[in-house]
């Protein structure tokens, strides 16, 4: 039996280049939790744990029915208070707003045969076996991004500033404006990988 791979069934969603482009992103369901504050703080690795615990329970319940895939890459929104932080650009944002101010939506995105239902399952068992109380917070959650710039970051998180400028421009150059929330997909697991080396996927949905 051949495990579904994501990243090989969604080519282009897992894929970009050291330049910004133009992608038209499909509908696709996950599972989200939101939190806010530093990613250093432990409440950051806590909801990353509730993810990743649910996500492959629901991995292992399939595989039970011949139906295995694998457990999707990381992904993030991003956001801040846009009235408190006003006038401060995408480019400049990392640099300006403190990190306790940003708030997030952590993603893994699921297989098109994984129902609510199945996630609610995951979840009752998690909390049984494991006692892991932050599954609580996990949503069945859909999202169409459409249009988006993106470009690959190479590097570590505080050098993101650097590529988000590049795509700034870009999407002055092309008349192009914000039109969603800053997303990233971890195609690195960071807690694993050198800074040098990390490597994010750079979003910006646009109109």
């Amino acid at each position: 039996m051949e495990k579904l791979d994501l990243t090989k069934e969604y080519k282009n969603y897992y894929k970009a280049k050291n330049k910004p482009a133009i992608l038209t992103v499909e509908s696709a369901q996950y599972l989200s939790i939101v939190g806010k504050g530093d990613p250093s703080d432990k409440l950051f690795a806590e909801n990353i744990e509730a993810l990743y615990s649910v996500a492959y329970t629901i991995k292992f319940f399939f595989k039970s029915l011949n139906k295995d895939f694998v457990v999707a890459k990381l992904e993030g929104l991003w956001w801040f208070d846009e009235e408190k932080y006003a006038n401060i650009s995408m480019a400049d944002s990392p640099q300006l707003i403190p990190r306790s101010e940003w708030e997030y939506r952590l993603l893994i995105r699921l297989p098109e045969f994984v129902s609510q239902k199945d996630m609610d399952a995951a979840i009752k068992i998690v909390l049984e076996k494991k006692w892991i109380q932050k599954v609580k917070l996990i949503e069945f959650f859909k999202m169409t991004e459409g249009k988006t710039v993106q470009m690959l970051h190479v590097g570590p998180f505080h050098k993101e500033i650097e590529t988000l400028q590049i795509m700034a421009e870009y999407m002055q150059e092309n008349k192009l404006l914000k039109n969603g929330l800053h997303h990233e997909i971890y195609l690195s697991d960071f807690r694993k990988t050198a800074p040098e080396k990390l490597k994010t996927i750079l979003r910006e949905p646009v109109k």
